[in-house]
């Protein structure tokens, strides 16, 4: 398990002070906000602590905060990105949140996905819905760094071509002739104009059958698509010890103070969320 960093406050409660740059409408229903730090501490903390994988705190004075990952890479330390769905108090309020606006953040919190052992391998990123933004951190800190890595392949599948996100990125990546990238929606959500796959990750993934020959996977999506994607890495060969996920949905307080985020005997917001499928195989799958 890699290391975990909990804070860049000595005060965990304590947020930074974010001002609001950028925004991006990605799908119905779920947006990316671009943070600037206004306190060049937490800015200078933040830098020296963040790596791919973590995650935060994200405010809204007299709503609350809601958690999720930083979706932008560890190569791009000059702001933080994070892409989230509108479902409840505090994400109806960072939606309705613009430009100039201040929110709060607290964090990095949690352990991170070991890009350096990644070097001289190939990889393989695998995605569905709006999971897509933890991963998307991975990949950017991968491809910022191309010559460090081998062949990148990244399979990505969403209910329906609107559920799509970073769509302006996928357009990009496909365009890369050192990225493989397959694109996939469920039965039933392809649009007139669609000229990608239709089918379910799990199957699209053993359809294109990717070595797991030196190659590294890393998958992230709804529980449901975990369980089965793991299921066809295993039929393709890959060894769990190769294989990555990130269990964000599990995330809460961040410090593992609530204790709500426990499977089993692990507390996630503590020990995670990033695990390989070696760790994952011994947590109650119920609790997943």
């Amino acid at each position: 398990m890699t290391e975990n960093i909990q804070s860049v406050h000595n005060n965990i409660y304590k947020p930074a002070i974010m001002k609001i740059v950028g925004r991006h409408d990605e799908a119905p229903g779920v947006k990316t906000l671009k943070l600037e730090f206004q306190d060049p501490d937490d800015h200078e903390q933040f830098k020296n602590n963040f790596r791919t994988g973590m995650f935060g705190l994200y405010g809204v004075y007299g709503e609350g905060e809601s958690t999720f990952c930083v979706a932008s890479p560890e190569t791009r330390k000059e702001y933080i990105e994070c892409t989230f769905r509108q479902s409840g108090r505090v994400t109806s309020a960072l939606a309705d949140a613009d430009i100039g606006d201040l929110i709060t953040f607290r964090g990095p919190y949690g352990n991170r996905f070991p890009i350096e052992n990644f070097q001289g391998k190939n990889l393989l990123f695998v995605s569905g819905g709006i999971a897509l933004p933890p991963t998307r951190s991975v990949i950017w800190s991968c491809l910022d760094q191309r010559e460090k890595f081998g062949k990148v392949t990244i399979v990505y599948g969403a209910r329906t071509v609107a559920d799509l996100v970073y769509k302006h990125e996928l357009e990009e990546w496909q365009n890369r002739a050192d990225v493989d990238l397959v694109l996939t929606v469920d039965p039933g959500g392809e649009s007139p104009d669609w000229k990608n796959k239709v089918g379910f990750v799990p199957t699209v993934l053993e359809d294109i059958a990717p070595s797991p020959e030196n190659c590294i996977a890393v998958i992230c999506g709804p529980p449901i698509m975990i369980k089965f994607t793991l299921i066809s890495l295993k039929k393709l060969g890959f060894e769990e010890q190769n294989v990555y996920t990130t269990l964000e949905n599990r995330m809460k307080c961040g410090v593992g103070k609530c204790g709500r985020c426990n499977v089993g005997s692990v507390y996630v917001c503590k020990e995670g969320p990033v695990f390989t499928a070696a760790e994952v195989s011994c947590m109650p799958a119920a609790d997943l």
